[in-house]
């Protein structure tokens, strides 16, 4: 019940198809508005257009991380990096940026997502903050 080999034969090669960023995108737009949402789970960043229409995402989920290591920053990075190159294919030069979340990716998926080379124009943290909050529940009785 061990693994099973796969035995390449002389002469053949093995290709390595991956899949195309963005094949041809109909979508266009020089100034973007950048969404990242960072809990203690997960990272996901979200690419829109100024009327808030979404051009482009991506999640550390969907990349394959799974289980605690979604909410590294490594896996943030990861995520910015690729929505930086769907960005690319679309045209976006300039983004504003909204943070909102407390996880530990906040940062680094910017960071990731800036090393495409698309310029920034605002960081806003808009990370929703209860004043009070709803009523706790009470304590059980047994």
């Amino acid at each position: 019940m061990g693994k099973k080999r796969i035995v390449k034969k002389a002469g053949e090669e093995e290709s390595q198809v991956s899949k195309p960023v963005s094949s041809i995108s109909k979508k266009r737009a020089d100034v973007g508005i950048l969404s990242v949402q960072s809990t203690y789970n997960n990272t996901k960043i979200v690419l829109t257009d100024v009327k808030g229409n979404t051009l482009c995402w991506s999640s550390s989920g969907s990349l394959g991380f799974k289980g605690a290591k979604k909410g590294t920053p490594f896996a943030a990075a990861k995520v910015g990096e690729v929505v930086g190159t769907k960005a690319q294919a679309i045209g976006v030069k300039e983004v504003s940026v909204v943070i909102r979340g407390v996880g530990s990716g906040r940062e680094s998926g910017v960071r990731g997502f800036l090393s495409k080379g698309i310029n920034l124009l605002s960081i806003k943290d808009v990370t929703p903050v209860p004043h009070n909050g709803p009523k706790p529940k009470k304590p059980r009785r047994v």
